[in-house]
């Protein structure tokens, strides 16, 4: 079997869903203090995170990701069981298939054969590995983040593998992530008997022009890299469950993913001030995930882009679709940062899977980007 496919399937087999590591991070780092890695394993609560380097001076390129993984949901759903890799053709079913061990061991493999060949190669190469991305994302990435900060390490390229490509591998890479803001509105009313109107205040009423009025209002236009900023109503609460009582408060739930044209302070102020033109009692709780952030040119778009050009033939869009990952604590140091993997069509499903011999050419490709960024100058 190919190596990178090995690796994958040994790393599948390990069932560790968030946060739990289940022994992963402990093989991928034996893999690389194999060939000549220095890893830090960097546990903070119960979250397992390592880090790892290999060279002395210069540039730094990072492979990030996370060994943890989603639950499963009901194995008898699953046509084989989710940590048991199965290969039925030419396609690995298993949970992590694609999110993201098939990232992890390419990382692995490209390295290996990397450093056998130029053992001496310019600038640095590290692994910046977490067990937290797929939960809270409290004590993984941010934490070791923190901790190279203290060290005084700075992060010049980052290659993430989450699952970016959309119908087949390379075709989409992320070149940066939308921000992510949460709302917690409570509208205050007076409960009462629903035949009595006049005696109490529906706050449910109360509330429906302002939320009309938010889901309506235009946050910004986006621009060539961002759709516009979008607010999205996930969750409305009120009530006993009585279908004859008046409701004292209400509770809605909302989201902001926002483009790099507006900031969170702004949706916030503009939030509050629709709100309070509606007259409302309220209480307002925010919670920002995490900053949008942007690549958008420079050697390391370049390198991916060309890598991938050479290894599938195919020409790549730039996209900043989808939901949060870790690059949005590791862009803020001033790394360029790119999210490159295997199809995401089944990420987080039942039957997750990949096309088995994308892993062995994700690893080509990733080989390609520190050849094309490390030996420029040989």
């Amino acid at each position: 079997m190919d190596a990178t496919l090995q690796l994958t399937c040994d790393l599948m087999r390990r069932a560790s869903v968030t946060p739990e590591d289940a022994g992963c991070q402990a093989l991928m780092m034996q893999r690389l203090e194999a060939c000549g890695f220095s890893c830090t394993p960097l546990p903070f609560g119960e979250v397992e995170n390592f880090w790892a380097v290999h060279g002395d001076a210069g540039p730094l390129l990072v492979f990030a990701g996370h060994t943890d993984v989603v639950p499963t949901g009901p194995e008898a759903h699953w046509q084989s069981p989710p940590f048991e890799p199965s290969i039925r053709g030419e396609t690995l079913y298993g949970r992590g298939a694609a999110d993201m061990k098939g990232s992890l061991a390419a990382m692995v493999v490209a390295c290996e054969a990397f450093v056998a060949e130029h053992p001496d190669h310019a600038g640095r190469i590290g692994f910046l590995i977490t067990s937290d991305e797929e939960g809270p994302a409290i004590d993984g990435t941010v934490r070791v983040v923190e901790w190279l900060a203290e060290h005084g390490e700075h992060i010049d390229w980052c290659v993430v593998g989450e699952p970016s490509s959309s119908a087949a591998l390379g075709d989409v890479i992320k070149n940066g992530r939308r921000g992510s803001l949460n709302a917690t509105l409570t509208v205050k009313g007076q409960q009462g008997h629903i035949a009595y109107p006049q005696l109490a205040d529906n706050p449910i009423h109360r509330a429906a022009p302002a939320l009309a009025a938010l889901c309506a209002e235009t946050w910004d236009a986006g621009n060539r890299f961002f759709p516009p900023t979008s607010m999205q109503i996930s969750n409305i609460r009120a009530g006993t469950g009585a279908t004859n009582v008046i409701p004292g408060e209400l509770e809605v739930v909302f989201n902001f993913r926002f483009s790099t044209e507006v900031t969170d302070a702004e949706l916030r102020q503009r939030t509050e001030a629709i709100l309070d033109a509606h007259g409302l009692h309220y209480e307002l709780r925010w919670s920002l995930s995490g900053q949008p952030f942007l690549t958008a040119e420079g050697a390391l778009v370049e390198a991916a882009r060309d890598s991938i050009r050479e290894h599938t033939g195919r020409e790549t869009e730039l996209s900043t679709a989808g939901g949060t990952s870790d690059g949005r604590f590791i862009a803020p140091t001033g790394a360029q940062v790119v999210e490159l993997g295997p199809v995401n069509a089944t990420i987080h499903k039942v039957d997750e899977c990949v096309h088995a011999p994308d892993l062995p050419q994700l690893a080509a490709i990733y080989r390609g980007i520190l050849e094309r960024l490390l030996l420029a100058g040989d």
